[in-house]
């Protein structure tokens, strides 16, 4: 089980100097992704804003500087092959690779026939991050889960592909994803004596536009806390500000707010539930995935 870390206040003046690298941020047009974005460029990095929506993300891109736009649509793993390829063919290094992008209360399915959430928040960026793990040489993954991965739920004996009731249910089931790929991704990757680290980060209460396909008694209440909490999008960020850029921070560790529930504060090491820290469950998940998507990782 991963340890919890000692309080303190981290900003993003904290974030050190970041001239001569590269990063790449999906869903970098708005919320989470875009303060992200603009604070590693504001450090001096070229950032690459992998976005669904060309026209948000040149909008994005001038709000920020120093930005690359990739059209990146995690629903289509199609696209998601032609966004790797063309970000390959671009930059020969990628020094860290954040996936952000998310979707929640969204109903319906992939191009590709997955259920939807588990399809963008997962399966989409297992594929990104395996087609691009060449070019991530003593780089970090940071992935973004979410305070909702405590109530998920896999069940990896049967097709994860198909839809689950409830779409707050199929949310957590994504967001526990996305941290049992995180683990196992780590692990493979100090097994294979590989320099990159994989860690995750969650942002607590944020006001972002995650939730604009969500009902309203769930969108309404989410929404209303984070604003009176001060939860903006920077503060949001923060979190997975750390787990890219603090020196200190390592492989397989996870990220959020240090104040009560994990909703509000700033950045410190918090601790993922069971299940996510369950080593055949991430083995498991790791194997359907690349049967889901087609790819393979280039570790053992």
């Amino acid at each position: 089980m991963l340890g919890v870390g000692v309080l303190r206040t981290w900003t993003e003046a904290d974030v050190p100097d970041q001239h001569g690298r590269v990063a790449v941020v999906t869903g970098a047009n708005t919320g989470i992704g875009f303060e992200t974005a603009r604070v590693l460029a504001q450090r001096g990095a070229t950032v690459v804003l992998a976005c669904r929506d060309l026209a948000r993300g040149g909008t994005a891109a001038e709000a920020i500087g120093a930005a690359d736009i990739v059209r990146l649509d995690l629903a289509s793993l199609a696209a998601v092959r032609a966004a790797a390829e063309t970000i390959r063919q671009r930059y020969d290094r990628i020094d860290l690779l954040v996936n952000n992008a998310g979707v929640t209360g969204m109903r319906g399915r992939t191009e590709d026939g997955f259920e939807m959430q588990f399809g963008v928040n997962h399966l989409g960026h297992f594929a990104l991050t395996g087609l691009l793990l060449d070019r991530l040489r003593d780089a970090r993954i940071v992935t973004v889960s979410s305070i909702g991965h405590r109530l998920g739920r896999l069940d990896l004996t049967g097709d994860t592909a198909d839809p689950q009731r409830g779409r707050g249910a199929a949310y957590s089931r994504s967001k526990l994803a996305n941290l049992l790929f995180t683990h196992e991704l780590d692990r493979r990757l100090r097994a294979a004596g590989h320099a990159t680290q994989a860690l995750a980060a969650h942002p607590g209460g944020a006001t972002t536009e995650i939730f604009r396909y969500s009902s309203p008694w769930f969108r309404v209440p989410n929404l209303l806390i984070a604003r009176l909490l001060g939860r903006t999008p920077a503060m949001g960020a923060l979190p997975t500000l750390r787990a890219a850029t603090d020196p200190a921070a390592a492989g397989g560790e996870y990220y959020g707010p240090d104040g009560l529930l994990e909703i509000r504060g700033y950045p410190r090491r918090v601790e993922a539930s069971r299940r996510a820290n369950d080593p055949e469950a991430q083995r498991r998940l790791w194997e359907v995935s690349e049967r889901l998507t087609g790819v393979s990782y280039p570790i053992p």
